[in-house]
């Protein structure tokens, strides 16, 4: 597939196959796909804590719902949770230097990685910010000191795909000023 075709078809999935688990060879592509995301001075600030646990995943997923938000979370049979990490000194201080919370920016593409890399497996994919932290972090045993920053949930859509729905280009790009 073709990377203007893959990003066409990718969208946020929120129904699951709660039958079929997902493949462990595909879900090991899709982590080294995030894996190798890159990051700002290559500081890789995040660690994927894998739940495939059935009965874990479930809880976890109900963790990430609340206020009517990610009820579907529960039927997803992969959550990866992405933990913030530190980042290297060097791009610490180039942050500070340039007002920027560089780990934030890093860890968006760690997960534009991931769901691209499941939409290229035939999986669907929904990346979770709304989410119980405190809670996922007992069940998971992600210390209290770091911080749970998205669940993405990963699994076989339900539901045939949507009609993409986005601003028109001259909204959105323009060329060589604002």
């Amino acid at each position: 597939m073709d990377f203007l075709q893959l990003a066409m078809s990718r969208q946020s999935d929120r129904t699951y196959d709660k039958e079929r688990p997902v493949e462990p060879e595909k879900l090991e592509r899709i982590l080294e796909t995030g894996r190798l995301a890159p990051s700002a001075c290559n500081a890789q600030p995040w660690k994927m804590v894998v739940i495939t646990d059935q009965e874990l995943a479930q809880k976890v997923g109900k963790a990430a719902a609340g206020l009517g938000m990610n009820k579907f979370a529960k039927d997803a049979p992969v959550h990866i949770l992405v933990v913030e990490e530190s980042a290297n000194i060097t791009s610490l201080l180039g942050g500070k230097l340039k007002n920027k919370h560089f780990p934030l920016i890093d860890i968006g593409i760690l997960a534009a990685h991931i769901v691209l890399a499941a939409e290229s497996e035939g999986l669907g994919s929904c990346i979770l910010g709304w989410l119980d932290e405190k809670e996922i972090k007992r069940l998971t045993g992600i210390p209290d000191s770091k911080r749970l920053l998205l669940d993405i949930i990963i699994g076989y859509p339900a539901k045939e795909k949507r009609k993409k729905i986005r601003k028109e280009k001259n909204k959105v790009i323009s060329y060589n000023q604002y």
